[in-house]
């Protein structure tokens, strides 16, 4: 077995003071929510950040590059992520878009 860098106490130390300093970082925009207001050209550039993390978190598993087009590529992920690319744009709907997503991963997936 490896023996770890770090002794039990060190590691659940750290741990703690890792979750305590992401909870007081949350806590205070919360607590200093109505105290300021944000600029409008930064709330205007906020509006793109949701979109652009969930692209940046769906293009990698719908497109791997680094099978793409070769024998070990998989069809149903971009098949799937196409049709909810189009639900996306008719729609407009989010739940319905997450929804038809999947329901097309899971049927392409038993279809392939």
């Amino acid at each position: 077995m490896l023996e770890s860098p770090l002794s039990t106490p060190v590691l659940w130390g750290l741990l703690i003071a890792c979750g305590l300093g992401t909870w007081l970082l949350r806590a205070s925009f919360i607590q200093t929510a109505g105290a300021w207001t944000v600029p409008h050209w930064l709330s205007r550039a906020l509006r793109y950040v949701p979109p652009a993390v969930l692209a940046a978190l769906v293009a990698p598993a719908l497109l791997r590059a680094d099978v793409l087009f070769t024998a070990a590529w998989s069809w149903p992920q971009p098949a799937a992520g196409l049709v909810a690319a189009v639900v996306a744009v008719t729609t407009r709907r989010v739940v319905v878009t997450l929804v038809t997503g999947m329901v097309a991963l899971w049927t392409f997936s038993a279809l392939a």
